[in-house]
C-alpha cells in the first residue's frame, strides 16, 4: 500500500504545480530536473537540456551513470516528425577477446570478479554522443550547460536517502579504492542530507566545456582513466588510442505498430528496444484493455509475452556491427503473431526457448546483474522532446573513482562465457565492440506522427518490462502518468517471473501459481519517467519509488 499513497502525491502534485505545462523535465533527482528546466527557460531545447541534465545527475546520483558511462537516446523533432536514435554506449578494448573474463582454467568469472575494478571498464561514451547530439538538435552554448554541475560540485549538495542507503550497502566493495572512500565515506557511513562537495569534477566538467568529449577522451582525464585501470587489481586493458577512436554513432530507431500507435525504442546494441516491441506485439493480440489492470489475467498476459521476447533478446541480442542480428526478423508482424500462439492465458508455458526469426542463429548467453542506471525524458516548448537512458551498469560501476566520477563496469553486460554448447554466443566480448544493453528510451506517435509520449526507465534487466507496462498503462487503460508509474510491478524473463513485493501484485502469487508460472515476489526498484502530451499541455511524473521529479512550466 506504501507505493499507492505515494502514487497519489504524484497523481495530484502536476495539477497543482504544473497547469498546462508546455515544457518539462523528468529525471531521477529534483535537483537534476531543475536544471533542465533552467535551460528550457533560457530557450534551450530538449538536447541542451539533456546535456545540463546528465551533468548533475553524475553529481548526485553517482552510483547510476555519469561522464565515465554509456547511453542511448531517441529525440524528437516536432517540426520534421523526425526521430533519431543516438547511440553513445561505451565499446571495449581493441585488444580485448571472447577471454577477457575467463579465469586460467578456462571457466567464466563470476559477476563481482568480474565487474570489480579495470578489467571491466569499457571507453565511455555518454559525452560524446551528447556533444553530437548537440551539435545537430541545440540552441545554447556547450559550455553554457555544465555550470549548474560546476556551481553544485563546488558548492555542495545534499545526499539523498536513497543514495546514502546505497553507499551503506555497497560500504564493503566501496572500500576497495582509498579515493571512492574517502570522497563517498570521509567520515564513516554519511546520513541523509549530508552535504558533499565535489571540486575534482567540477574541474573535469570544465575541461569538458571548454574542449568538448576529447576533454575527457584526450588529454589529463583520459591518461588519469588509463592510469587507475591499467593499475587497479584487476586490471583492465583500456589505452589512449581506445579512449580517443571513440565515436558516437546515429542509428534508425527500432519502430513497430500498437493500438494505432507508433512506438519506436532504441535499436541494437540495445535489446530492450525489440523486447519492448515485440512483447507489445504480442499483447495486441489479446483483448487486453477489456481486462482489470491489476488482474490476474493481464498480468498473466504480460508475463508469458516477455518471457518469449526475453528468450529471443538472450539468442539474438548483440552489437549488430559485429554479429547478425535478425532485426527484420524479430519485429516481423508474422513472426510476433506466432509467438503470440504459444501464449495461454490459462497456463504459462513450462519452458520458453527462442524462436526462429528469420536471420542468424546464434548460441543464448547467460543474463547477468545490470542495476546502476538512471532515467530522463524532455519535452520543450518548441515539442521536441528526448527520451534518455544513461549508466554505468552496477551500482557505482566498476567502484573506480577517477577524477571527481565514476568508470562505467559496463564489459560486464557482454556474455562472460564466449560460447555456450559449443556455439559462440552473439554477446561474447570482441575489440571494439559494444556489449548489449537492456536500456529502451521509447517514443510513442499517433497516427500523424505526432508526440504522443515519452518513456524510459532504469531498473537493469527489468527495464523493458517497466516501460511495457507503463505504455500499456496509459494507451491500454487510459491512466496519467503517474498513475500507470504507481503500478505494482509484473515482469517475467525466460528463467523466472515476478509480482513486485509490497503491491497489489504480489497478491497474485497464488492464482498465478495454479496456472503453472514459475513466479515469485521481489523488490523491483524501478526507476522509470514519462511525459505525455494531451490537449490541455503536458502530463508527467517520476517513478514514486525514486527521487525523481517532473517539473514544467
Amino acid at each position: 500500500m506504501k507505493i499507492r499513497r505515494v502514487a497519489l502525491a504524484f497523481l495530484l502534485a502536476p495539477m497543482a504545480c504544473l497547469a498546462a505545462p508546455h515544457m518539462m523535465v523528468v529525471a531521477a533527482n529534483p535537483i537534476a530536473a531543475e536544471a533542465g528546466l533552467g535551460v528550457l527557460r533560457q530557450g534551450g531545447t530538449a538536447v541542451d537540456a539533456a546535456v545540463a541534465v546528465q551533468a548533475v545527475l553524475g553529481l548526485v546520483e553517482p552510483q547510476a551513470s555519469g561522464v565515465g558511462g554509456g547511453a542511448f537516446m531517441l529525440t524528437y523533432d516536432a517540426a520534421s516528425r523526425k526521430i533519431v536514435a543516438y547511440d553513445g554506449r561505451e565499446t571495449a578494448p581493441a585488444s580485448a577477446g571472447p577471454g577477457l573474463f575467463l579465469r586460467p582454467d578456462g571457466t567464466p568469472k563470476s559477476f563481482y570478479e568480474a565487474a570489480m575494478g579495470g578489467r571491466s571498464v569499457g571507453v565511455p561514451g555518454a559525452i560524446a554522443m551528447l556533444e553530437l547530439a548537440q551539435h545537430s538538435g541545440g540552441h545554447a552554448h556547450w559550455a553554457d550547460l555544465f555550470q549548474p554541475a560546476i556551481r553544485l560540485a563546488e558548492n555542495g549538495f545534499p545526499l539523498t536517502e536513497r543514495v546514502a542507503k546505497m553507499i551503506a550497502f555497497e560500504a564493503p566493495r566501496l572500500g576497495r579504492q582509498p579515493a571512492l572512500q574517502a570522497y563517498l565515506m570521509p567520515n564513516g557511513l554519511p546520513a541523509s542530507g549530508t552535504t558533499l562537495k565535489n571540486p575534482a569534477y567540477a574541474a573535469t566538467l570544465r575541461e569538458i566545456a571548454a574542449h568538448g568529449a576529447s576533454g575527457l577522451l584526450s588529454g589529463k582525464v583520459a591518461a588519469d582513466i588509463i592510469d587507475v585501470v591499467r593499475r587497479d587489481e584487476n586490471p583492465g586493458l583500456l589505452t589512449a588510442g581506445d579512449l580517443a577512436a571513440y565515436r558516437p554513432l546515429v542509428r534508425t530507431p527500432v519502430c513497430a505498430p500498437y493500438l494505432g500507435y507508433t512506438i519506436c525504442s532504441a535499436p541494437p546494441p540495445s535489446a530492450g528496444g525489440i523486447v519492448v516491441l515485440q512483447t507489445l506485439g504480442m499483447l495486441a493480440q489479446f483483448p487486453l484493455p477489456t481486462l482489470a489492470p491489476t488482474g490476474p489475467d493481464a498480468a498473466m498476459l504480460i508475463l508469458e509475452a516477455e518471457r518469449l521476447a526475453i528468450a529471443d533478446r538472450d539468442a539474438f541480442g548483440a552489437d549488430a556491427d559485429f554479429v547478425p542480428v535478425p532485426v527484420k526478423g524479430l519485429l516481423d508482424q508474422s513472426y510476433i503473431a506466432a509467438r503470440a500462439k504459444l501464449i495461454d492465458p490459462a497456463r504459462a508455458m513450462a519452458t520458453v526457448t527462442a524462436g526462429k526469426p528469420e536471420g542468424s542463429a546464434q548460441a543464448p548467453g547467460r543474463q547477468l546483474p545490470e542495476h546502476g542506471t538512471s532515467d530522463v525524458a524532455i519535452v520543450d516548448a518548441a515539442g521536441n522532446a528526448v527520451s534518455l537512458t544513461t549508466t554505468i551498469e552496477y551500482e557505482f560501476g566498476a567502484h573506480l573513482l577517477v577524477d571527481g566520477f565514476l568508470l562505467n563496469n559496463e564489459l560486464t553486460d557482454f556474455s562472460l562465457a564466449p560460447t555456450e554448447g559449443g556455439k559462440p554466443v552473439a554477446n561474447r566480448v570482441q575489440g571494439g565492440k559494444r556489449p548489449r544493453s537492456s536500456m529502451a528510451p521509447s517514443l510513442v506517435l499517433d497516427r500523424q506522427g505526432k508526440l504522443v509520449a515519452v518513456v524510459g526507465s532504469a531498473g537493469g534487466g527489468r527495464i523493458p518490462g517497466y516501460i511495457i507496462q507503463a505504455t500499456i498503462g496509459a494507451l491500454d487503460w487510459h491512466m496519467t502518468p503517474s498513475q500507470a508509474l504507481a503500478q505494482g510491478h509484473v515482469g517475467g524473463s525466460a528463467t523466472r517471473t515476478e509480482l513486485e513485493a509490497g503491491t497489489d501484485a504480489a497478491t497474485l502469487l497464488p492464482v498465478l501459481q495454479a496456472r503453472g508460472s514459475p513466479v515469485t515476489v521481489a523488490p523491483m526498484g524501478s526507476g522509470s519517467s514519462m511525459i505525455m502530451v494531451t490537449p490541455n499541455g503536458l502530463l508527467g511524473a517520476a517513478d514514486p519509488r525514486r527521487d525523481g521529479a517532473a517539473v514544467g512550466e
